[in-house]
């Protein structure tokens, strides 16, 4: 998953020399040399191959006059961290994080918000509204770009624990820096243990927790199969939808006339890349043995969108989500599914 959140997030920083021309296809020079410096979140440091793609992009981005240095971290914190203290003008990081940045933009990976890809393709092509550009700015951060990354299921390691009531008690992995999900896993009485992007599966695969939410994408690089086991598996029902998000420091780009043209620009360009991510996703997720995926019945899918529904409410009450995106979530939602009943209220 991190190789490919760095990926995505690379190729699409550097489009922020493409063009402002609609139709054009070559991205076009800026007037002068603009140097840059952009943080990449890589699991495997340089030897990873997010970094080495964007060592690539950099020498590519060279004849657009664009002047990129890379610094690369094995650590997403770190990488946030000198981002906010002007280290880089841009970073890559998990959309969760990114909410420090962007309260907006970092309430997308809410539980329940997204049921499917084709609502996080519906998403993306609405951040590319210039409608919505104000609401992308918080203070000298932007969000250039949101990329999706799959669905996050729920592992366990005893495929017993196939109910709420049977987690209560259990041991979940929940990132330290989102309080959201301590709070949710304390609420359905299960037990929440602090844990970062670095070692949450090694939690699992070691038996520290009994239960984690991830994509796809992290089975295989994270050794997933060696938590899940013989008796482990993996329940077929997004709790949400994992995001990163491309952040961008505009004070860095005063000079820069059209720079707002280019970020817009450099979104619209991101809609054009789903499909490629779609089949990235697909794969990934047929890649998993057929003997850990585990269905749920029909009343209990609809019992749990419930209690994501109930979930996201009221921690938006709380102050964890902002109201203006679940609004625009619902939205898309209820796009796709107008006669569900969440459609004819107004507490979202």
């Amino acid at each position: 998953m991190f190789k490919n959140l760095a990926l995505s997030a690379a190729m699409g920083f550097t489009l922020l020399a493409t063009s402002t021309q609609a139709a054009a296809v070559e991205p076009m020079p800026f007037g002068k040399t603009v140097k840059m410096r952009f943080c990449i979140f890589d699991i495997a440091g340089t030897k990873g191959d997010a970094y080495n793609y964007a060592k690539d992009l950099v020498l590519e981005a060279k004849k657009w006059n664009l002047d990129v240095d890379l610094k690369v971290y094995t650590d997403e914190r770190i990488a946030a961290e000198d981002f906010k203290a002007g280290q880089c003008e841009g970073v890559a990081i998990s959309t969760m994080r990114a909410k420090q940045f962007n309260f907006f933009i970092g309430s997308v990976d809410s539980p329940g918000a997204l049921p499917t890809f084709k609502h996080v393709r519906e998403l993306v092509n609405t951040l590319a509204n210039p409608k919505l550009n104000n609401l992308t700015i918080n203070g000298p951060y932007q969000v250039a770009a949101v990329i999706p990354l799959g669905a996050a299921y729920v592992f366990v390691n005893d495929r017993r624990i196939d109910s709420v009531e049977k987690a209560a008690g259990k041991k979940v992995a929940v990132l330290d820096f989102d309080k959201a999900q301590a709070k949710i896993i304390q609420k359905l009485g299960a037990q929440p243990v602090s844990s970062d992007i670095t070692n949450f599966a090694g939690k699992f695969n070691n038996g520290q927790v009994d239960i984690i939410g991830a994509p796809a994408l992290a089975y295989r690089p994270l050794e997933l199969y060696r938590g899940l086991g013989d008796k482990g598996a993996i329940f077929r029902f997004p709790l949400l939808q994992v995001t990163a998000s491309i952040i961008i420091n505009r004070d860095k780009f005063k000079d820069i006339p059209d720079f707002d043209a280019r970020v817009i620009k450099m979104r619209e360009f991101a809609t054009t890349k789903i499909d490629m991510i779609e089949k990235m996703v697909q794969k990934s997720e047929a890649d998993i043995p057929a003997k850990y995926w585990l269905d749920l019945t029909p009343a209990d899918k609809e019992k749990y969108t419930l209690l994501m529904r109930e979930a996201r409410i009221s921690m938006m009450k709380e102050g964890f989500y902002d109201p203006k995106m679940l609004s625009i979530l619902k939205k898309i939602r209820c796009k796709f599914d107008p006669a569900n009943s969440e459609c004819s209220l107004k507490d979202e």
